[in-house]
């Protein structure tokens, strides 16, 4: 997902997709530990996803504390 569509959602959506995507990444863990090659291009992905997540939520943090200190 891009990380457009990431910021049209609030906190509370980021932080379950957040959740959804670490729940992923460990199934796709053990699926690499297997042997299947074709879950390494959604790993891929879905870490990149997190850390786009993770800044959004970042930024938003360090803007909320910015506001507060003004």
């Amino acid at each position: 997902m891009k990380a457009a569509k990431f910021r049209e959602l609030d906190d509370k959506q980021l932080r379950s997709q957040l959740q959804e995507i670490n729940e992923q990444l460990f199934h796709l863990r053990f699926q690499l530990s297997m042997g299947q090659g074709e879950a390494l291009k959604k790993y891929r992905a879905l870490k990149k996803d997190r850390a786009r997540v993770l800044t959004i939520l970042r930024e938003r943090e360090l803007a909320a504390a910015k506001e507060a200190g003004n």
